[in-house]
């Protein structure tokens, strides 16, 4: 078989790819590795109606093998990881295939450091997942199961204080895109003083992410503009990333909010080492523009695991992507939504200014995005001719410009980027780009 593990744990159709007896596998070969000798894994999961059915099964599959479980419900992804922390756990896990469609779901796991799994630890699950030489438990040895009722405000509590100052006086719109923030992130804002225009906030699994939420932000910023709102906040299903718009209805994306937290911090002396982690994604105004300001840029491959990686291994405090995953590593191990949501809250209640001004931290590059169907992506990397393509349309947009050709870890699909400084490049150069891609792989 190929590799389970994704780029963000292991997904598919429910029911028909991710399957009750593959989650039962999984979560006892995932306790043999993560809990050889006992201890508990926090489990949490989304709104999805698949998500109770495959909660048992990875519940059964963990007990299995020897683990206790806490259930903490339906909480956002980081609320398992800050859980893993504070409940001492052996590990977490989230039901959740964020934010993909209504049919699909996932099971990720975190460390009982709060962190996303490495690769090493996923092939050894794998590896037990094909090979279960390794008996069940049974008897006084099988795991045990409790709630953890407490776990929506003990994770609301955790990021009320990360931020400081009251958000009193402040008028905010939070699409919860029917996911797992649904509840939690208004009662967050409210706590701290905010004005909550709240929308797409029912527990209700066949609509999450569907015209709403971080992937379709048209709701929240008609609401913004109707209610004269100073922010709008959208969240994906959950709740591990969150996009903005401003008081005109405009998007405020990932790269956005990360450059207004990178120079906010720099000029409190809270930016260690002066430096930021962005993925290869990030637009190259947002690099420039940080780098005039003192501020070094890192780039990480796609996926808020790999931003944590990078962080750790250049001692950075923050770091995000584009798609509105951030990390503010004094307070979060990954991608937080509601954290984030709350530090611009935060910087724009202390400030004097409208968040379309604040956002003016800098210009962005003209940058243009087409997705590829291939039949096999991983064949990108041997596309020789494919690349020689690319090398040349590098040196016809020279300093002004990049191009980036990745395969999606998730889907057959390959991403063409072109950034120019003139729209009319961009978009030229990335067509031509994304026909050469159809000839060679399609």
């Amino acid at each position: 078989m190929g590799r389970l593990f994704g780029t963000d744990g292991v997904r598919g159709v429910a029911n028909r790819d991710l399957t009750s007896d593959l989650v039962v596998a999984l979560g006892r070969a995932a306790g043999q590795v993560l809990a050889p000798d006992g201890g508990t894994v926090v489990v949490g999961r989304d709104t999805r109606l698949s998500g109770p059915m495959l909660e048992s099964a990875l519940v059964a599959g963990l007990t299995s093998a020897g683990a206790d479980v806490s259930l903490a419900g339906i909480v956002p992804t980081p609320a398992v990881a800050y859980l893993c922390l504070d409940e001492r756990a052996v590990a977490g896990a989230v039901i959740s295939a964020s934010h993909n469609p209504v049919d699909d779901n996932g099971i990720k796991f975190f460390s009982d450091e709060g962190l996303k799994l490495a690769e090493g630890i996923e092939d050894q699950i794998e590896d037990r997942l094909e090979h279960p030489e390794h008996p069940a438990k049974h008897g006084d040895d099988v795991g045990r199961v409790e709630d953890l009722a407490d776990a929506p405000t003990r994770y609301i509590a955790h990021v009320l204080g990360a931020i400081d100052g009251a958000l009193d006086g402040l008028r905010v719109v939070l699409d919860c895109a029917f996911g797992a923030a649904y509840s939690i992130a208004p009662q967050a804002f409210r706590e701290a003083g905010a004005d909550v225009i709240a929308i797409n906030c029912e527990a209700d699994g066949s609509r999450i992410n569907v015209d709403c939420g971080s992937t379709s932000l048209g709701q929240v910023a008609r609401k913004v503009v109707a209610e004269r709102a100073d922010l709008g906040v959208a969240f994906d299903g959950d709740a591990d990333r969150a996009l903005a718009v401003d008081e005109q209805g405009h998007t405020i994306d990932g790269d956005h909010i990360l450059a207004m937290s990178a120079v906010r911090m720099h000029a409190a002396g809270e930016l260690k080492n002066d430096l930021v982690v962005a993925t290869v994604m990030a637009n190259l105004g947002f690099v420039r523009a940080l780098e005039q300001r003192g501020i070094t840029v890192v780039a990480a491959p796609v996926g808020d695991k790999f931003v944590a990686e990078a962080m750790a291994d250049h001692s950075a405090v923050l770091g995000g992507e584009q798609s509105g995953h951030l990390i503010y590593g004094m307070h979060s191990t990954t991608g937080d939504g509601v954290l984030t949501a709350l530090k611009l809250a935060e910087a724009l209640a202390s400030s004097d200014q409208t968040l379309s001004d604040l956002a003016r931290v800098f210009d962005p590059y003209p940058q243009v995005l087409i997705n590829v169907q291939v039949r096999d992506r991983g064949a990108l990397d041997s596309a020789r001719i494919l690349w020689d393509e690319v090398r040349a349309a590098e040196e016809r947009l020279g300093d002004d410009g990049r191009v980036l050709l990745r395969a999606s870890g998730t889907e057959p699909v390959v991403r063409v980027m072109v950034e120019a400084l003139q729209q009319e490049t961009a978009e030229a150069t990335a067509r031509a780009l994304a026909a050469s891609v159809e000839r060679h792989l399609a």
